[in-house]
């Protein structure tokens, strides 16, 4: 078995050019390293980004180098004689010019929802093999006040656990007053950068309050080693997780950083959505029924898709 940096180091010798993370961490599953990799982590991609980045900051005789900073890419100082001037002229211009590459998306956050959906109930890494369920809470329908501004979430989940306990765990549960249910609530977003990631991470921290587990997602997430390392002191300071939705490839779509799970919810905040918003007060009353009939009826969630590949070309092509 072979370690991190061992795994970097044996992509980056049969690359010619530097890489980031990510693409270390692509290039080696496609060469089959990853199978040799000790961890049990579940986001390994992540780690390794993490182990990279500490490596060629504080040991000065590592067999890495950084390059750049948006996005940051990892080289063999071994190797650094063939990096030919033009190569690393574009690399310049990448980072000077971020946005070059980029391609607008016509597609907006609400068309999002659904891919959020397939990723909360059939991603195992995020659930856990727990059957999650969502739904969209329209902002659009509750009652104007300067005082809701940031107080709902884009999209609520709930796990019920109807189909892993016993009937009478169930019951047993429900007489104890202990909190079976577990609440998600998630803030869209399509694209986060080092303009927006303030504002966005504090729109899901207040719309997160009420919730077990409060989440920040979002299909476009700057390669950026800066923002990353913001983006990890928010989660680890407000507890809110991080998700990036791959559009090229959804089931590779990932928890950059997980929420830290509160064992109790905020019934006065629920209560006021349920006073503002009828999409917050149906899904509540769904759960409650869902529990104590002890049947889940998905019909009154989010659909879950079923093609969700051939979801993101009608979107991409139709917008």
């Amino acid at each position: 078995m072979i370690q991190f940096l061992e795994y970097a180091q044996q992509v980056l010798e049969h690359s010619a050019e530097p890489l980031t993370f990510q693409e270390i961490w692509k290039k080696g599953v496609e060469m089959g390293i990853n199978k040799n990799l000790a961890t049990s982590g579940k986001t390994p991609w992540a780690t390794l980004g993490a182990r990279l980045f500490v490596e060629v900051r504080d040991n000065p005789d590592s067999l890495f180098t950084k390059i750049g900073k948006r996005p940051a890419k990892f080289f063999l100082k071994s190797k650094l004689n063939l990096l030919t001037p033009e190569l690393i002229e574009n690399i310049d211009k990448e980072e000077s010019q971020p946005s070059a590459k980029k391609t607008k998306t016509s597609y907006s956050e609400r068309e999002l929802h659904p891919l959020l959906t397939y990723f909360a109930y059939s991603n195992t890494q995020f659930n856990n093999g727990k059957a999650i369920l969502t739904k969209t809470i329209f902002h659009e329908q509750s009652k104007k006040s300067g005082l809701n501004e940031w107080v709902h979430p884009d999209i609520v989940g709930v796990y019920i656990p109807i189909e892993d306990w016993s009937s009478e765990i169930i019951e047993l549960n429900r007489i104890s007053n202990a909190n079976a249910i577990e609440l998600l609530s998630f803030e869209m977003k399509k694209e986060i950068n080092r303009a927006n990631y303030r504002e966005y991470f504090f729109q899901a921290v207040s719309n997160s309050s009420w919730a077990n587990e409060g989440y920040l997602v979002a299909a476009d997430i700057s390669e950026d080693d800066e923002l990353m390392n913001e983006l990890e002191r928010l989660s680890t300071s407000f507890g809110i997780g991080v998700i990036q939705l791959d559009l090229d490839d959804i089931d590779a779509s990932s928890i950059l950083f997980h929420a830290s799970k509160k064992k109790e919810l905020d019934w006065e905040t629920m209560n006021k959505l349920c006073e503002i918003n009828s999409n917050f007060k149906k899904f509540i009353q769904d759960v409650k029924i869902d529990f104590d009939s002890k049947r889940i009826h998905k019909s009154e969630y989010d659909e879950i898709l079923k093609e969700p590949e051939s979801y993101i070309k009608k979107i991409k092509r139709e917008n």
